[in-house]
C-alpha cells in the first residue's frame, strides 16, 4: 500500500468528537431519508483500479464501491469517524484500508492512483487549494476526481444567508463545514479538466436549505501532453 509519513501533519489532525458523534447517528438515517445512498451510488458508478478517498467520514461510501475496484484507501482525519470507517470498512465489497491522515498532506505516493474521491469534505478542509493540489499530486496522469459536494446556491438572499452562517455559527456547530464555498471553481482553479457535473438538491424534494444546494460529477487530471 502507497502510504508515506505526512511530516507536520499530527495524526488526528482534526477534533470534533461532538459533531461526529452527531454526523455518524444524522447520516445513516439520510442515506434513505434524503436520498444520499442513490447519490452515493451515482457517484461511485463504473469506477475501476485503485481509488483514494479523502474524508471518508463513517465509511458511507464503501457500500457502494463497484467491484472493478480494485483497493480504496481512505483517508479520515477525525478519530471516532475513522474508527466507524473501519468497521465499515470490514462490510465493504471491494478491500478497503482506512488510514489517518490530512486532505491538505495525504500520506501516499505521487501517482499511485486511478482515482480520487471527495463526498461532502471540501466544506470543511481547512486550505481548499492545497487539499486539491494533493488530490492532483496522488491521482496519474489522467486519472480522475469523482465529486459530491454542497456549496454556494439560490438566489441573493441565500447567499446571504450562507456567508452570515460561514462568518458565525456554522463552522463551530458543524465541525468546521463552510457552506458558500464553490467546489466547480475550485477544482477548475487547482487545474483539474471538469467533465460532466449537475446540479442537485439534497432533499430532492422539500424546503431548500443552506447547505441543499450540491454538485456530482467528474473531473480529471490532464495527461502530461495537456498540461
Amino acid at each position: 500500500m502507497p502510504l508515506r509519513s505526512a511530516r507536520g501533519v499530527p495524526r488526528d489532525a482534526v477534533h470534533h468528537p461532538l459533531f461526529a458523534r452527531y454526523y455518524a447517528r444524522a447520516s445513516a438515517g439520510a442515506e434513505t431519508r434524503m436520498g444520499l445512498g442513490g447519490l452515493r451510488e451515482r457517484l461511485l458508478a463504473g469506477l475501476s483500479g485503485r481509488v483514494l478517498e479523502i474524508g471518508a467520514g463513517n465509511g458511507l461510501n464503501f457500500s457502494h464501491y463497484p467491484g472493478a475496484v480494485s483497493e480504496v484507501v481512505a483517508v479520515e482525519p477525525e478519530r471516532l469517524l475513522r474508527k466507524l470507517a473501519v468497521e465499515a470498512a470490514l462490510r465493504a465489497p471491494v478491500p478497503v484500508d482506512v488510514a489517518p491522515g490530512a486532505a491538505e498532506a495525504l500520506p501516499v505516493k505521487s501517482e499511485a492512483f486511478d482515482a480520487v474521491v471527495v463526498s461532502l469534505v471540501l466544506c470543511s478542509v481547512r486550505d481548499v487549494p492545497r487539499a486539491l493540489a494533493e488530490a492532483r499530486r496522488v491521482l496519474r496522469p489522467g486519472g480522475q476526481v469523482r465529486f459530491f459536494e454542497h456549496g454556494r446556491g439560490g438566489g441573493r438572499a441565500m447567499a446571504f444567508t450562507q456567508r452570515a452562517l460561514d462568518r458565525t455559527l456554522w463552522p463551530p456547530l458543524s465541525g468546521g463545514c463552510h457552506l458558500s464555498r464553490d467546489p466547480v471553481a475550485a477544482l477548475r482553479d487547482a487545474g483539474f479538466a471538469l467533465g460532466p457535473y449537475r446540479r442537485v438538491m439534497v432533499p430532492e424534494n422539500g424546503p431548500a436549505l443552506p447547505s441543499s444546494y450540491c454538485v456530482l460529477g467528474t473531473a480529471w487530471r490532464p495527461a502530461e501532453a495537456e498540461v
